[in-house]
């Protein structure tokens, strides 16, 4: 099952936390977002292998913007 995680608001990608090719359990943390001095972390639902990440450290990210396949 692939499974596209998107962003859920206009945020900077402040850190990425896994790479192309990790294995990830579900609840693990992909990315973490920051908005307004937040930092919102950005999970997994699925368990199973990171296969794209479509952001880099420093992005602007829209709402519904790609950030991560994980398959």
């Amino acid at each position: 099952m692939t499974e596209e995680i998107r962003a859920e608001m206009v945020a900077n990608v402040w850190r990425i936390v896994v790479a192309e090719g990790d294995a990830v359990s579900d609840g693990d943390t992909l990315v973490i977002l920051e908005s307004m001095k937040m930092e919102i972390p950005v999970l997994s639902e699925v368990e199973g292998t990171v296969s794209k990440l479509a952001v880099a450290e420093g992005d602007v990210v829209q709402q519904g913007d790609l950030i991560a396949v994980v398959e």
